[in-house]
């Protein structure tokens, strides 16, 4: 399965695991990467000496390529960055921001940077800015998410059509045949975040990986759009964000209301009622939690088998 994004990556399979906040320890990353993939340490939920043990415990469990997912509007960026280069990171991907700010400083480190976006805009701007890969994220997804709500299957072809860069597709993709559907559509990869976030070895605590897996089609809402638009699982807490929105809340209400460590509250420490529940749409068809390794094997598997039958079929040659 060799193909741009492998050979820049140094990986076997085109399939990056989201890093996702107070989800995506080293345990997590360190799994998808022995297992085949890029797992991702998930820098927005780690203060700077927790991001400098997980690096530590990353280097032992895996010798295998990783990297560390940096979202540029965390308070303390600056400390992040300056970690990562220290401890000689190999992989960053940047998001949440202008990748123009630390793109340079990380390829001067040697350090291999993608940016994640959800608009064509943004694709020249990193362009402009040097990176190596990007990641189309879509509408579906999980957590901060784009302001124009493109669903994944659009942003991609339009996104190949604004730039040559490795791209990876984001948003909505949990399975083998999402896989092959977006790299039919011009990704060159995949970056999954639902289906990992339940696995065995997220950081996350076993009530909100056994609440994605009861959920439903329509029971995820993309919400405070006025801060930094987040999909959200709907429960008390999301309630509460609803009716201050219909009642025109403005970006300080919203701030008061969301207040400080709510997604810790919720998808780390278990609070189902009144936690910031972040997962994308996807987690209406995730109905279980296994480890890793059988993920992986799994997607690769059904990716192999919907190409073949395709194939076998005459619908497409690849």
């Amino acid at each position: 399965m060799e193909n741009r994004i492998t050979k820049l990556f140094s990986i076997k399979y085109p399939i990056i695991q989201g890093g996702m906040v107070w989800c995506s320890g080293w345990r997590l990353a360190s799994a998808v990467s022995n297992n085949g993939g890029l797992g991702l340490l998930g820098a927005g939920s780690m203060h700077p000496e927790t991001l400098i043990e997980h690096i530590q415990k990353m280097k032992i469990a895996t010798d295998k390529p990783w990297g560390i997912n940096l979202p540029l509007l965390y308070s303390e960026i600056d400390k992040l960055v300056d970690i990562i280069i220290d401890n000689s990171v190999k992989i960053v991907f940047t998001s949440a921001g202008n990748p123009m700010k630390f793109t340079q400083k990380l390829k001067d480190a040697g350090i291999i940077v993608t940016h994640v976006i959800a608009n064509s805009k943004f694709a020249t701007k990193c362009e402009d800015a040097g990176v190596d890969a990007i990641v189309a994220e879509g509408f579906e997804a999980g957590g901060h998410n784009g302001r124009e709500e493109t669903t994944t299957l659009t942003l991609i072809p339009t996104i190949k059509k604004t730039t040559n860069l490795p791209l990876i597709a984001a948003g909505g993709i949990a399975t083998g045949s999402a896989m092959l559907a977006c790299m039919i559509l011009g990704a060159d990869g995949v970056q999954m975040g639902s289906r990992f976030a339940i696995s065995n070895e997220s950081s996350a605590h076993e009530s909100f990986k056994q609440l994605v897996t009861e959920l439903k089609e329509g029971d995820t809402m993309l919400s405070l759009k006025k801060l930094a638009p987040v999909r959200l699982i709907k429960n008390e807490f999301y309630n509460k964000v609803n009716d201050a929105e219909n009642k025109g809340a403005s970006i300080e209400d919203l701030k008061a209301l969301l207040g400080k460590g709510r997604a810790k509250k919720g998808i780390f420490e278990g609070d189902m009622t009144e936690g910031e529940l972040e997962i994308g749409q996807i987690a209406s068809i995730i109905n279980d939690i296994k480890p890793v390794n059988v993920i992986m094997k799994e997607i690769i598997f059904e990716y192999q088998q919907t190409k073949d039958s395709l194939i076998n079929n005459n619908k497409f040659s690849f």
